[in-house]
């Protein structure tokens, strides 16, 4: 079967996949020295997820918006994926209360636009770098209602914190009635064949309250800045 997307982008992406590999490599580098550069001084930025397809008069975006605002006015700063719906009105709320609005663009052949409100942008042709810069410089995710996408980042942080590469980050599904299914079919399905432990489940909070994400966040800020200070009075001892 072949799927016409009507932009030659599509193409242009997976002939890159197909191209030279030095040059390949070469860009990749490009890709991680850039987001590593840029975003070395953010400091308990939160990303939320979710999709470009929500429009602004959708009642999750106006819901995004507030938990960006919320974060925003308690120092956060918020990270998107940089394109529109869900992802601008993250943007949106965060640059409204003239905190790091960052957003993490990638080259797709559909629905990615560079929303308005960012004021650190970075552009990614590399799905797998741009995650990296996700987990790298998030103290937290929130999975807003979303796709495959969307999916795909919760998925990554719960088996990264499963496997235990990176420390425990808040991760909250916002949207009971969104993510009430999945979350019923993986408490039935995958613990009925063992295919998870029990614990695992700890790392998820499911809600609809901008507040208790807030909370949250503010805890899980509290208890990094403990283990920041302890981690430099380690490491200014004098054995002398």
């Amino acid at each position: 079967m072949t799927h016409k997307t009507g932009r030659h982008e599509a193409k242009s992406i997976i002939d890159d996949l197909k191209g030279d590999q030095s040059w390949r490599i070469f860009r990749i580098i490009s890709e991680f020295t850039e987001g590593f550069d840029k975003l070395s001084g953010i400091c308990d930025a939160i990303s939320i997820f979710g999709s470009a397809r929500l429009k602004p008069e959708h009642p999750y975006y106006t819901k995004t918006i507030e938990i960006a605002e919320l974060l925003g006015q308690h120092d956060f700063a918020v990270i998107s994926g940089g394109g529109p719906g869900i992802m601008e009105a993250a943007n949106k709320g965060a640059f409204l209360q003239k905190q790091p609005s960052i957003g993490l663009n990638i080259e797709l052949p559909t629905e990615q636009r560079p929303n308005p409100y960012q004021n650190i942008s970075l552009d990614f042709r590399y799905f797998f770098v741009r995650k990296v810069m996700f987990v790298r410089y998030s103290m937290g995710y929130i999975c807003m209602p979303g796709g495959f996408g969307t999916l795909d980042e919760f998925f990554e942080s719960l088996t990264l914190m499963q496997t235990h590469k990176i420390y425990p980050l808040p991760l909250i599904l916002f949207g009971v009635d969104f993510w009430s299914g999945l979350l019923e079919w993986i408490k039935t399905k995958m613990l009925e064949y063992e295919t998870i432990s029990l614990e695992d489940l700890s790392y998820i909070t499911l809600t609809d309250d901008p507040q208790e994400v807030l909370s949250i966040m503010i805890k899980h800020r509290e208890w990094k800045n403990h283990k920041r200070r302890h981690e430099e009075l380690e490491n200014n001892l004098d054995y002398r």
